[in-house]
């Protein structure tokens, strides 16, 4: 059949396997044009499902640790990288995330990405029971039960490093990113290191949250005013030479920022690969084309051709080397 995307929202609703390979190939081909790096041998990475975390329950663990034993015996890294509207618990409670903002209501400019407008949003706070869902969810509390399932399983090696991907952003998304309800479940998977690493001290194993930088992903559009913020930004670190994509950031944390002699972390031993979006030249750069940009001049001051095509790459779609009229099995 003719695969075509389907976008509802923010959401897209099919995906094109050739298209996937294609994407796939184009990192694989990426990392292997690098120097080679030294680290883990034995991978476990959970999340990476576009924005749909589909590891929390008690049955995955259990598969995934089966899996394990049979084809690798343990494990010597683990990435934590989830992120989902709602998790079950390993009691059967379910918890429903949501992107509100912590004591204050909040309005400012956002993208329409129905419509491709610049607009306004007022977005109102979370009830104290909707935030402590929200770290339920997408806070530390299940990386470190998959942890505590791996290592009394016996499936972590000796000296395990395991990273979990975090955002913090700059002043101007703090309202609804840092101190909103998804702030409070990244400064609780931090905690979650902290204790992870004095949990396990004696096996060895050292646990990081990487603070890396804005990207378009599925879970990233889904926030309110991310989506505009991404875009100006976007436009910024390209004229300026600095921007990253999702293979080149994570290429970079491994071989300069993790699998070095001594992993570089900020004072709190934070990973920054968010260092080169908070550069200030890029931060005032993008704060005067905030206050500049509207519907008229979106692609006068931000990127968004380059915002869907990063999108639609998540799919498969709009990849030049492929005849998206062509049939495929689906």
């Amino acid at each position: 059949m003719i695969v075509e995307p389907k976008v509802k929202g923010f959401i897209c609703t099919t995906a094109h396997k050739t298209g996937c390979f294609e994407s796939v190939k184009r990192q694989i081909a990426y990392v292997k044009d690098k120097e080679k790096i030294l680290g883990a041998k034995r991978v476990l990475i959970l999340g990476a499902s576009t924005g749909y975390g589909l590891a929390f329950s008690k049955e995955m663990k259990q598969q995934v640790i089966e899996t394990i034993r049979t084809d690798l015996k343990n494990v010597d890294l683990i990435i934590y990288s989830l992120a989902a509207p709602k998790r079950t618990d390993k009691n059967g409670t379910i918890y429903q995330s949501v992107l509100k903002t912590v004591g204050q209501t909040y309005t400012n400019k956002t993208l329409d990405l129905r419509r491709n407008e610049v607009t306004t949003v007022t977005i109102e706070p979370a009830s104290l029971q909707e935030e402590e869902a929200t770290v339920k969810v997408m806070g530390g509390e299940d990386w470190k039960d998959w942890i505590d399932s791996l290592a009394n399983a016996g499936v972590l090696a000796d000296s395990c490093i395991t990273v979990a991907y975090s955002y913090l952003g700059p002043e101007l998304t703090y309202p609804i990113y840092k101190d909103g309800t998804i702030g409070k479940a990244k400064e609780n998977l931090y905690q979650t290191s902290l204790n992870l690493n004095q949990i396990y001290e004696k096996q060895g194993l050292k646990a990081y949250i990487s603070v890396n930088k804005a990207l378009v992903t599925q879970a990233s559009s889904a926030i309110p005013v991310v989506p505009l913020y991404l875009s100006i930004l976007y436009r910024i670190m390209k004229e300026m030479g600095l921007h990253e994509g999702c293979i080149e950031q994570i290429e970079r944390l491994f071989r300069t920022e993790l699998f070095t002699k001594q992993p570089k972390t900020d004072e709190l031993g934070r990973i920054r690969m968010d260092d080169w979006e908070l550069k200030k030249e890029v931060q005032s750069k993008v704060t005067k084309n905030w206050d500049l940009i509207t519907t008229e001049n979106l692609r006068e001051y931000a990127d968004i051709d380059g915002y869907w095509e990063d999108f639609y790459h998540m799919f498969g779609f709009r990849y030049d080397t492929i005849d998206y009229q062509e049939d495929i099995e689906v």
